[in-house]
C-alpha cells in the first residue's frame, strides 16, 4: 500500500545530515558539558556552537538562546518565569488559539492569583491588535500570542501587538514553534521580548527546544538544581538533542526559501483539486495569511475521526489538528473560538506538507480524500437528507 505522510506540523523526519551530526555525540564524545576536564570542554564546544546556529537563524544573540526540552517547556517558562519573577501577581494577556502549553500555563497561574484575560479572534483565526489594546490595565505584566497557528496555519500580526507591548511597558511573548522553518523569522524585526520554537518541527531531533529571552529581560528558573543555561534552567543538558537542533537550524537557513517555494506550490496543488471535486467543504483559517504548508478543511456531514481513520486505512497520514490534542472528543477549542459553523466544526482534516512530499504524494492523496468522502456520505445520515 502507498504511504504518504502529510502531518509535517506535528513532526518532521531528521535531516540525514542531522543525524550525522549527532552521531559522535552518541559515541565518542560523551563527556559532561559542566566538567572542565577534555572530555567536557568538547562538548561544552558543541553546544556553544548550535547555540550559535540556532541564533542565526532567528537572528538573535547566541546568549539570548536558552535550550529546553522543547516548545511545551519554553511556553511554561516564558510565560510563569515572567509571572515569578514579579512581586505582585499580574494581569496576563492571551488568546483562545493557543497551544495547550501556553493556555494551560494561563490557566494554572490562576489560582494562585494572576488574572488572565483571553482576547477574541475573528473568523480567521486572526488576533486584533486593537483587541489586546483595549484588554491591557495597569497591572498587565506579559502578553503571549502565538506566532501562527499550528492547527489552521494563520498568522497572527505579532510586529503590532509587539509594538502595543513595548508602548506599554510590557514584556511580550510569542509562540513560533508552528512558524519556524515555514517562514523567516527576525526577533529584532519583530521586536518580541521572548520566542519560543523547537527543533522535531524543523526536521531536528525531539526532545530539544530553545526559548530567546531577549538581553535584559528577567526571568525566574522554573526547574531548579544546577548551573546550565547561565544558572537559569538546571539539568545536563541534551547534548545529542541540541547537536542535531543546531544543525537543523544551519540547514535550514539556507534552504528555506527553496523549500517554501516547492511546498507552497504542492499545497496549491491539493487545495485547488479538493474544492475542485469535492462539494461542501469549508477551508479553516486565513486565506491568505496563513503558513505555505498548512491546509485544514472540514468537510460537511462527516465525522472527522472517521475521516482520519479512512485516509490512515488507504495510507494517507493526516490529523485534524494539533497532535497534543489527538483523542479528544471536543470539538477544537480553535475551530470554536473561529465560531466555524456546526456542519463543519465536527470534521476537520489538516494537511501539512513537507520538503519530502511530492505532486505524486498530493494526487494520489485527493483521490483517497474523494473516495473515502463519497463512502462516509452514502451512510450519513445527515447527507441524506440533503
Amino acid at each position: 500500500m502507498k504511504r504518504v505522510y502529510l502531518d509535517y506540523n506535528s513532526t518532521t523526519p531528521l535531516y540525514p545530515e542531522a543525524v550525522e551530526a549527532m552521531l559522535p555525540y552518541l559515541r565518542e564524545h560523551f563527556g559532561n558539558p559542566s566538567n572542565l576536564h577534555f572530555y567536557g570542554r568538547e562538548t561544552r564546544e558543541a553546544i556553544e556552537n548550535a547555540r550559535v546556529q540556532v541564533a542565526e537563524l532567528i537572528n538573535a544573540s547566541p546568549e539570548e538562546i536558552f535550550f529546553t526540552s522543547g516548545g511545551t517547556e519554553a511556553n511554561n517558562w516564558a510565560i510563569k518565569g515572567i509571572a515569578y519573577g514579579r512581586e505582585d501577581k499580574g494581569h496576563i494577556i492571551s488568546s483562545p488559539i493557543e497551544h495547550g502549553s501556553v493556555f494551560s500555563s494561563c490557566r494554572e497561574l490562576e489560582p494562585e492569583g494572576y488574572d488572565i484575560t483571553s482576547v477574541n479572534v475573528d473568523s480567521y483565526g486572526v488576533v486584533d491588535p486593537d483587541d489586546i489594546k483595549k484588554a491591557i490595565k495597569k497591572n498587565t505584566i506579559l502578553i503571549t500570542v502565538m506566532h501562527s497557528n499550528n492547527e489552521v496555519g494563520t498568522i497572527e500580526p505579532i510586529k503590532e501587538i509587539a509594538k502595543i507591548a513595548q508602548e506599554s511597558k510590557i514584556r511580550f511573548h510569542t509562540d513560533a514553534v508552528a512558524s519556524c522553518g515555514k517562514l523567516k523569522l527576525d526577533v529584532k524585526d519583530l521586536g518580541v521580548d521572548l520566542l519560543t520554537i523547537s527543533a522535531h518541527k524543523i526536521h531536528g531531533p525531539k526532545g530539544s527546544g530553545a526559548l530567546y529571552v531577549k538581553n535584559g529581560i528577567k526571568l525566574e528558573p522554573i526547574i531548579h538544581g544546577g548551573h546550565q543555561e547561565q544558572g537559569l534552567r538546571a539539568g545536563t543538558e541534551n547534548l545529542v538533542g541540541i547537536v542535531g537542533f543546531g544543525k537543523a537550524c544551519s540547514i535550514l537557513k539556507n534552504t528555506m526559501d527553496e523549500d517554501i517555494k516547492k511546498i507552497k506550490a504542492l499545497r496549491d496543488r491539493l487545495e485547488q483539486e479538493i474544492f475542485k471535486i469535492i462539494p461542501e467543504v469549508r477551508l479553516n483559517g486565513h486565506p491568505e495569511k496563513r503558513l505555505v504548508n498548512t491546509t485544514q478543511i472540514s468537510v460537511a456531514y462527516v465525522e472527522g475521526e472517521a475521516l482520519l481513520v479512512n485516509l490512515d486505512l488507504e495510507g494517507v497520514a493526516v490529523a485534524s489538528g494539533s497532535a497534543c490534542a489527538s483523542g479528544s472528543p471536543e470539538p477544537s477549542p480553535v475551530l470554536k473560538a473561529m465560531n466555524v459553523p456546526p456542519e463543519y466544526i465536527n470534521s476537520p482534516v489538516r494537511f501539512s506538507l513537507g520538503r519530502e512530499n511530492t505532486m505524486e504524494e498530493i494526487d494520489y492523496a485527493v483521490d483517497v480524500l474523494e473516495k473515502v468522502t463519497k463512502r462516509l456520505r452514502a451512510i450519513s445520515p445527515l447527507w441524506k437528507k440533503k
